[in-house]
């Protein structure tokens, strides 16, 4: 069977591939020979400006050749690393020999060779290789898709501010709000998810093979290494990595970092997950409208149906990724002694983590643009859901020292049909002064609804 869209194993580089075109450069193996390349670049160059008498600082020209092994590196290229790995059964030892096989006919780089992956265990390549690809996953695809998504949800909070809605605590009827304060609560939950992503610290380290410069300082005793790879790792791209410095570490970098960023990916995952669940139900409700389009079929039999689909897939899709998030979080901080390779098989599922995350996040995005407010069947739902007044009627009462409002309520509305009539006759009997009995016979289910409108346009 030859590979392609309908044999893949994933639906993520099969069904869905197209969606994730942007990640996929990012978070494959393809991907991840580029970092590693980029990191072992970027330290090369990096020594030879050391001051080290045995690496004199190369010529703008090769700098410029080195770089462009990094800028211009493709499949073929990836493909060729591939082959060395079929001999040196390593990865990152199949990268290195690579670099090195760019040097022939080019006498500068050639007698420099040796410098290649000097002093540095494959973890140095790996961890810093890694966290080049999640800060770009994350500030290139994640984020941006996280943001399209508040926008959105804020351009609703606005637009239907002041549309009252019931509101079902419980699953039952209960004081009114309006969709656009339901939206808002939503936006601010989201912001601040994507507030904690967004400051997720990438760490990495370069410090050798248990993490203490040993071999560094055979070579050079004298040099302050420790200086040297925070350079390395700070400085910005495409000298340096951009990263943060990581001090203290065994033969990996702890990995704290990631669970914190997996950790808070999944959290925002799990409010879409809510967000996925209550559009449903109000699409079930009849709350919204889905627009149609030609051609799309809802079910095999039923020819009526416009299935909420979309927001479906999205909280399938999130539910996968918090599955691998969550094993990421709690497994890569655990390692044996100095290091284990547990955490190597796991690290390359860091793009199935963030695919089906994206892939979720493209669905809700999708969804609610296909979404139209049905005002009608709304307004239908309040006009039939009198007995919320109890609860504003009560309050009055209890202001004006009736006796027990809450239990008149109670035994007035439970368990009947409540109707605008019925609750106005209430009213009208209460010992309560005239201004305030006439504020509660102008209010209506559909005007009660507190501050929702000014919250809603607040964010």
């Amino acid at each position: 069977m030859t590979f392609s869209a309908i044999s893949a194993l994933s639906p993520l580089d099969g069904r869905y591939a197209a969606k994730l075109a942007t990640l996929r450069p990012l978070t494959s193996e393809l991907g991840y020979m580029h970092r590693r390349v980029q990191v072992e670049v970027a330290w090369f160059i990096a020594l030879s400006d050391a001051g080290f008498a045995e690496f004199k600082p190369l010529s703008p020209g090769a700098r410029t050749y080195l770089l462009g092994l990094v800028k211009n590196f493709s499949e073929a290229d990836g493909e060729a690393i591939k082959a060395i790995e079929k001999t040196t059964n390593h990865d990152v030892k199949a990268v290195e020999y690579w670099i090195k096989s760019k040097f022939e006919a080019r006498p500068e780089l050639e007698k420099a060779g040796e410098f290649v992956h000097f002093a540095c265990t494959s973890e140095d390549i790996n961890n810093t290789s890694h966290g080049l690809q999640l800060r770009s996953a994350r500030d290139v695809v994640i984020l941006p898709l996280l943001d399209k998504l508040v926008l959105k949800l804020r351009d609703m909070a606005h637009a239907h501010a002041e549309v009252p809605m019931l509101s079902r605590t419980h699953g039952q009827t209960a004081s009114p709000t309006t969709v656009g304060k339901e939206m808002a609560n939503v936006v601010v939950r989201l912001q601040t998810a994507c507030d904690r992503i967004a400051a997720v610290k990438i760490l990495a380290k370069m410090n050798g093979a248990v993490g203490n410069y040993n071999a560094h300082l055979s070579a050079w005793p004298d040099f302050d290494w420790e200086a040297f790879s925070k350079r390395v790792i700070e400085t910005p791209e495409p000298l340096g990595l951009g990263l943060s410095f990581q001090p203290f570490s065994t033969q990996i970098e702890p990995h704290d970092y990631m669970a914190e960023l997996f950790d808070a990916v999944a959290r925002t995952n799990t409010i879409l997950i809510d967000l996925s669940r209550d559009i449903w139900g109000y699409v079930s409700l009849g709350y919204f409208k889905q627009k149609l389009r030609d051609g799309e079929v809802g079910s095999s039999t039923m020819p009526h149906k416009v299935n909420p689909i979309d927001f479906e897939n999205a909280e399938g899709n999130l539910g996968l990724a918090n599955a691998v998030l969550r094993h990421l979080a709690e497994k890569l901080p655990v390692s044996r002694w100095q290091r284990d390779l547990t955490d190597s098989t796991v690290l390359r599922n860091i793009g199935v983590a963030l695919g089906y995350a994206a892939l979720a996040y493209q669905s809700l995005q999708t969804g609610l643009n296909k979404l139209e407010i049905n005002k009608a069947a709304i307004a239908d739902d309040l006009d039939a859901s009198w007995e919320v007044l109890a609860e504003p009627i009560q309050t009055v009462m209890r202001r004006f020292g009736l006796p027990q409002p809450y239990e008149q309520l109670k035994k007035f509305t439970r368990g009947e049909a409540m109707t605008q009539e019925l609750m106005r006759g209430f009213i009208v009997g209460l010992e309560i002064p005239q201004v305030e009995k006439d504020l509660l016979l102008a209010m209506t289910p559909g005007s009660y609804t507190g501050k929702a409108a000014e919250l809603a346009k607040r964010v």
